[in-house]
């Protein structure tokens, strides 16, 4: 014999949805990266590394100058170090994560830079043929210096033509006075 019940229900199979027996926390993970962030500058400050120097020197100052009562640090200063290690444990992760959104950032950036750069070049393409289109067309088109040049040679064919015509009417006016005189005999 077959069963009939779905396979979620048999004992041997466990449950698609299983209860959380204890809630995770949740937080901004935005607002956690940016305190991360203003951590990590604020780690690479000279004004940090001039309040942990202050605080190391006070602490060692105190647990050696102070009278043996009032101290609660003898010399191997094994607090001191317990809590410089606590304090980089939790920096470093810090730094890493501040680190990464930096990352993200810049990756965006740099495809954004890549994109446009891409979009640049393909205008720069465009107007390259565009440019060889236009020196094609002009190639045909009189240029200025061509138009002064061929002036040039029309108006020193009109000075001759011009030269030419007065030399035709002074010879026909010499002609003329020929003929208009009486010949001399």
């Amino acid at each position: 014999m077959s069963s009939t019940r779905p396979t979620a229900e048999r004992l041997d199979t466990p449950r698609d949805q299983r209860r959380q027996l204890v809630r995770r926390p949740t937080f901004n993970k935005d607002a956690f990266g940016i305190f991360a962030e203003q951590f990590a500058r604020f780690m690479g400050t000279a004004t940090f590394l001039i309040y942990m120097t202050l605080f190391v020197v006070v602490w060692v100052g105190w647990n050696l100058a102070a009278p043996e009562d009032l101290r609660w640090d003898d010399y191997p200063f094994i607090f001191l170090t317990l809590m410089l290690s606590l304090q980089a444990s939790y920096a470093a992760p810090l730094i890493l994560l501040a680190q990464n959104r930096q990352e993200a950032r810049d990756r965006v950036v740099a495809e954004q830079d890549r994109q446009a750069d891409a979009r640049a070049h393909a205008d720069m393409e465009f107007l390259a043929r565009e440019m060889a289109s236009l020196r094609m067309a002009v190639g045909e088109v009189a240029t200025r210096d061509y138009i002064r040049s061929e002036l040039r040679s029309l108006l020193a064919d009109l000075d001759e033509r011009a030269e030419e015509r007065e030399e035709d009417r002074a010879a026909s006016h010499e002609d003329a006075e020929e003929q208009s005189q009486p010949p001399t005999a």
